[in-house]
């Protein structure tokens, strides 16, 4: 099998994992078994393999900027370093995922962040995290007493209109329920 062959059945693998974190998140294999295990392993062997059959002989190293450069030109190197990125970036977004469900996040605030992760890594990732401490903020916002105070002020008031209490309309907001 050539380099360009191997790039793209990477390259699918990693998408379809990536697809179902997106469109199937609360499906237990998603996130928990393909995306998190199924195609990072896939990946790690073909990382592997690349890396065995591969590594010798190769011009470069990590030195430098320029040594790099002068590894990554040889297209096996190259290849294995993308299947690096995919492997690991896809593991991430897994673990964004289960987190976020762990965390009780609405997985539509989480699908920016999984774009990011899948196009830029690490600024998703940080994405994320701000998501995620902005969302346990707002958390212990509600749970002091001066809040819990307004919160239970608003429900009765709610209670005797009828009408939604602004405690439930922020918790449906943030994807409490999710």
């Amino acid at each position: 099998m050539d380099a360009e062959t191997l790039f793209s059945w990477c390259g699918r693998a990693a998408m379809a994992g990536w697809v179902l974190l997106i469109v199937a998140p609360r499906w237990r294999w998603s996130a928990q078994i393909i995306a998190k295990f199924v195609i990072p392993s896939l990946l790690a062997a073909v990382y592997l393999g690349l890396i065995a059959t591969h590594w010798s002989g190769h011009r470069g190293g990590f030195s430098s900027l320029a040594a790099v450069g002068e590894l990554f030109a040889e297209p096996w190197i190259l290849l294995a370093g993308w299947v690096h990125y995919l492997a690991f970036d896809l593991f991430i977004g897994a673990w964004e995922v289960r987190d976020a469900r762990r965390e009780r996040i609405s997985h539509l605030l989480v699908v920016p962040c999984l774009v990011g992760t899948f196009l830029f890594g690490p600024v998703g990732l940080l994405a994320y995290y701000s998501l995620r401490a902005g969302r346990r903020l707002i958390d212990r916002a509600r749970q002091t007493p001066e809040a819990s105070a307004l919160s239970d002020r608003a429900d009765v008031g709610a209670a005797t209109t009828g009408l939604p209490s602004s405690g439930s309309m922020r918790r449906s907001a943030l994807g409490s329920h999710c």
